[in-house]
């Protein structure tokens, strides 16, 4: 009996089926790339605000300590927006009829706050809290990069799980002295790795287990 199909049939097949398997997979790689690129995460993009407050102008060059503006990083899961009023503090006296910064006196005369566009932003179902962070002595350079030296503030990582938890599965090289915690300038020394260790058992850092439970970050 004849054969009905060629035999390049076969070939044809083989090929059909594994082009389609390669372009499956391929079609996946991109889509975990694009879901992982700055255009996603929104690294390394910066905001555009009402009023484009500088970092680098007021803790770069003035020395403004963090807390200053951040009042509630210490005890609470978020660090705060400052209010209008903070502003003032230094702005009814320095640069005080700039037209730059009438937003801000606006603000301050009609009591109406000015709506600052969020930069990090975790999705809702992660749970983040600032103040144990900060009070087991993991800096804000950390997370946020060098802000003394960014004129605008950008997302300075990508805040992504896998970033979270590469952390938090070895978070002696993160740890400082607390002193350092809100200092721009600390680097780790060559004995990070010892201090590290003898900070996580000084502060009672969780353990491995404990800090990559689901129940930790989603609750």
């Amino acid at each position: 009996m004849a054969q009905i199909f060629h035999r390049s049939t076969n070939f044809i097949s083989r090929f059909s089926v594994f082009s389609a398997i390669f372009l499956i997979g391929l079609a996946l790689v991109a889509v975990l790339a694009v879901a992982r690129s700055p255009y996603m995460t929104r690294q390394n993009i910066s905001r555009e605000q009402p009023v484009q407050f500088s970092h680098k102008h007021h803790v770069g060059d003035d020395g403004i300590d963090c807390r200053y503006c951040h009042t509630s990083v210490e005890t609470s899961a978020v660090a705060g927006i400052p209010p209008t009023k903070t502003c003032m503090n230094c702005h009814s006296v320095l640069f005080n009829t700039a037209p730059y910064l009438e937003p801000i006196r606006e603000s301050y005369r009609s009591d109406k706050s000015i709506e600052w566009v969020k930069v990090h932003r975790l999705a809702d179902f992660a749970y983040f809290n600032h103040s144990i962070h900060v009070n087991k002595g993991v800096g804000c350079t950390t997370c946020h990069g060098q802000v003394d030296q960014m004129p605008l503030v950008f997302q300075a990582n990508t805040l992504l799980m896998q970033w979270c938890i590469d952390c938090h599965r070895n978070p002696e090289p993160s740890l400082r002295p607390m002193d350092k915690v809100f200092a721009m300038d600390w680097k780790p020394g060559p004995d990070q790795e010892e201090l590290g260790m003898q900070f996580a058992v000084e502060r009672r850092i969780r353990t491995t287990a404990e800090l990559t439970s689901c129940s930790t970050c989603h609750r």
